[in-house]
Parts: structure tokens; sequence; C-alpha cells
């Protein structure tokens, strides 16, 4: 299949700050900022990347929290020819500098607030030419002022583009074992799949309001909270940390159309306080995606705010979104919904053949959206792709209307005793019962078994269960195979930036039981 070349960023950028000039783009309780400004910003930060001598296809990375800055440095990076590299500001400095070192980046703005981390890791970037502070607490003397950066009037750069093949940004996908990989985002991946979203979240320009607490660094906020509303006139509206009520109060402070959320997201609003409910009045629907949605987090959600919930799918390899629910449609529980626009999505199985409807195989996607490859890795891109298809880890099925629905990762299925224990079923039952916040599962090797699967539970405030009253909650609801052989009871799972729960932390705990330490090994 050959896809078509789109316009590149900048002139999507250009393009939407003519048409909706005066409209506000940036959304705060007390200040606006318009389509035009983040055009003038970008467009200064370009100028200013120009001056400091970067050129077309350099990489310059970008560490920063939510905020209008974030915007006008993406921006203002692509604007110039360069490709963004964000950081995940969950990193610690060693796996900081292994991205920064392995991306070749040039030059680093960051968020005042992320002066300690800058200043832990930038002796160790012998390639790194210079560094940009947002704000005033500047890990170097020598770092250079974003304010000034983002008000340079020196001329703009106008590098031309070969859409289908010019990166935009390499997003480092966090690693199951070993080290993270940059998936190469171009031009073209990136606008198609804004337009996609735009499409198929039937978003509004001109009306629609995005509330982005997401990280922006994710590929998730990255491309539906902040590429998507820029490029298309659609405002939104940044929040630098999830505080429940804090969010509630700038979706009322704001008029909020639209929540992008994650599941353990709308676990923990499930507690908002009762007060704070009318302030959500605004929200039109939310979208959920980045991990599975328990079935049963969705009911309660929905019951108790009056608001529908579209899950949707997508991995950073795809720009990220692939699927979602349809807005106005039949919203089937436990799907990730029909392909979007230009996108199409296949299960496979081991051997790169398709497989028939309500067979489980490999999620598999082609389109526009999907990445040019893993940065300065052609043998782990060569595997991650059957001809033209990326494969996406997730294993799942297709039923006959379409509609797509994840059992588990790949990588995360159990096999105890020759036979399938797919995680994601079990916690499904474990969020059911209500005296269990969250709940993860994961496989431990058993001599006896092959494998096992261990549950990792939170419980609720001031809820008494034990290890046992979760096996036989579990005994009379599942088969025998998939009951889990033990019960890990915590007050917290470790999640990511994006609150997805990290299996892998978990896989880690239970080796350390078992004597085995391998965190610091690569």
């Amino acid at each position: 299949m050959i896809f078509s070349a789109t316009p590149s960023i900048p002139e999507m950028l250009r393009s939407t700050a003519q048409r909706f000039s005066d409209h506000p783009a940036i959304l705060f309780a007390d200040k606006n900022v318009t389509f035009s400004e983040v055009d003038a910003r970008s467009d200064a930060v370009a100028a200013s990347l120009a001056e400091q001598g970067i050129k077309k296809g350099e990489r310059v990375a970008l560490y920063c929290i939510n905020s209008a800055e974030f915007a006008f440095a993406y921006a203002g990076i692509v604007k110039a020819g360069a490709v963004v590299v964000p950081v995940n500001l969950l990193l610690n400095p060693r796996e900081i500098i292994y991205v920064l070192k392995d991306a070749g980046v040039r030059g680093l703005i960051y968020h005042q607030m992320m002066e300690a981390g800058v200043s832990a890791f930038r002796n160790e970037l012998a390639d790194l030419q210079f560094a940009v502070c947002i704000g005033d607490n500047r890990s170097s003397k020598d770092d250079l002022s974003f304010d000034a950066f983002s008000t340079n009037t020196a001329p703009v750069p106008q590098p031309e583009f070969d859409t289908l093949n010019d990166l935009a940004a390499i997003l480092y996908t966090s690693g199951t074992t070993g080290h993270p990989k940059g998936a190469m985002l171009t031009h073209s991946n990136l606008v198609s799949n804004t337009r996609s979203v735009l499409s198929a979240l039937q978003l509004r320009p001109g009306e629609d309001r995005l509330l982005v607490v997401l990280p922006m660094f994710h590929s998730f906020a990255a491309t539906v909270g902040t590429l998507t509303p820029l490029m298309h006139g659609v405002s939104f509206a940044p929040v630098p940390k999830f505080d429940p009520v804090a969010v509630s109060e700038v979706i009322e402070a704001v008029g909020a159309t639209v929540f992008l959320g994650v599941p353990s997201m709308y676990n923990v609003l499930l507690r908002l306080p009762e007060e704070h409910l009318s302030r959500w009045s605004s929200i039109r629907y939310c979208v959920s995606g980045g991990a599975a949605m328990p079935e049963a987090i969705m009911q309660q959600f929905e019951a108790r705010f009056g608001v529908p919930i579209c899950e949707g799918d997508g991995p950073t390899e795809c720009s990220p979104v692939t699927c979602v629910n349809p807005i106005q449609g039949i919203r089937k529980p436990a799907s990730v919904g029909l392909p979007i626009p230009e996108v199409e999505m296949a299960i496979y199985d081991d051997d790169g053949k398709p497989i028939g409807i309500d067979k489980i195989g490999e999620i598999c996607v082609r389109g526009p959206n999907v990445m040019k490859g893993y940065w300065n890795l052609p043998e782990a891109t060569a595997e991650s792709f059957f001809g033209e298809w990326v494969r996406t880890g997730d294993l799942g099925y297709k039923d006959e209307d379409g509609y797509l629905y994840i059992v588990d990762r790949k990588k995360d299925m159990i096999i105890v005793n020759g036979m399938n224990v797919y995680p994601r079923m079990v916690e499904e039952l474990l969020y059911t019962h209500p005296a269990i916040l969250e709940a993860a599962v994961v496989g431990e090797p058993s001599e006896l078994h092959g494998e096992i699967p261990v549950a990792h539970v939170v419980l609720k405030e001031g809820e008494a269960l034990s290890a046992a009253d979760i096996r036989a909650f579990c005994r009379e609801n599942l088969g025998r195979h998939e009951v889990p052989r033990k019960v890990e009871l915590s007050t917290a799972l470790p999640k990511n930036a994006a609150g997805k729960i990290l299996k892998r932390e978990l896989r880690k705990s239970g080796e350390l039981e078992r004597g085995i330490d391998s965190r610091n090994k690569q």
C-alpha cells in the first residue's frame, strides 16, 4: 500500500493559526494563549535554534511539565526542521543519559522544575552544545533563557520537508528488558494521526476544549491532547499534576468539554467528593487509553458522573491512536472500538498469517500513522513488522462487526500446565470485588506448573480482606488454572507517568523474593 504525503507539521500549525488567529489555543483559569501567539512564540524558538546552529534532522530534547511552554518548544523545534525528543519526567538520570546519548541530542530545553535532574545528568552528555531553561532556576549560569529564546525576532528558518520520510519526533518506549527503543515518527505519521483523531472523536474546531492532565511527553497526550488541537483549531488546557479536585476546578474554570485519562485516573476520580461533581457538567465525553479499562470501573464512573467513557487504544509506534469506540454509535464494553479513519487493523498468528473472526492472535496495524522504525535499531525494526503491518505486541481478536478486543499483552500471557491464562481476564474479575481498589496479575516461574499467576492487590480504604479470601473469590468465578496461586496485598502498585501499572516492576519484586536481582542489569 502506498501512502500519500501530507502537509508538514509547521504548515499545519501556520495554516490553523491563520484560520483561528484570535481564538484561544491554550487555556488557563486566569488567561488564554491564542493560536497566533503560539505561532509567534514557536517561530521565535525556531529562529533561536537556528542561531544555535541547529540544522534539519538534528535532535533537541524537551524535558518539561505540562504547560504552554511545552507547546511553544515542541512546535518551535519542529519548525526549525529538527527532531523533538520528549523526555519522560519520571526517568532517573541514568535512564535519561541513555536516551539523550542514543538520540544524539545537541540541545536541551527544560523546565526549571526539572533543574535537579538536569544537574544530575548534564555532565555526562559530551555532545550537548546548549541548554535552555524555562524559568529562572537554571542548572548552569551558561544556560539560555527561554523567555528570550521564545521572543527572538531573528529570521525564522523555512526548511523543506519530505513529510513521508523526515522525522518530527523520536519517542522512547519503555522496554520490558534492556534499554528503551526510540520510535521514529515522521511528519506524515503525526499529521495523519491527528486528522484521524479529529474525525474519530468528532472534535469540533473552534468549540471543543480538552483537559490535558496526562503528561504531554507521552504519545497519547502529545498527539490527542496537544498536536491535534494545535493543528486543527481545538483548545486545550494543560494541567501539570493529577489531583482530582484541582482537575475538577480547572474543568469548570475553562469550560472543558473533553477529558483525556487512563484507567487508574478514572478509578481515583470515583473517590472525588460529591460537591465537586457539578464541576464536570461541561464535559461531553471522556476518552480512556494507555491501558485496559476494567469494565467495573467504567460502569461505576459513568453511573456517578453521567458522562460516557470512550475507550480506545494504540501503541507509540502508531503515533499512537489506532482505534476507539464511536462517539456517537455503538460502544461495546471491554472493546477498544473500531479502527480510526485511514488505519487498518488485523489479527495475525505467530507465522504472520491473518486469522479469522473471534480468534485470538497478535493485533497488527497498517496505515500512514505507522512509525518509520526504531532509531538505530534495524534488526528490532524488522522484527516488529509483518511486511507493512506493525506488530503491536497485543493479543486480541476482532468480532463480526469489526470491533477490536485486547485480551492481554503477548509478553504478559501466563502458561499454566500448558494452558493459556490471560492476566486481564483475572484482573477484570478482581475489579468487580467491592473491597478491591486496584489489581494486577503477573506470571512467576514454577518448576511444577511452568508458570503460576500471582495477583498484586490494593484494597480500598477501610476494607479488610485476606489473601485466602481473594483466592476463594477467584475459585468461585475462574477456571482452576486461572486462580492466582499467590496473592500479594500492597498499599500501592507501581505506575508510570501516564498512570499505567508497571507489571515489570511487580515481576522484579517477585524476582527479589526468589533471590534474583536484575535491577541493574541491562
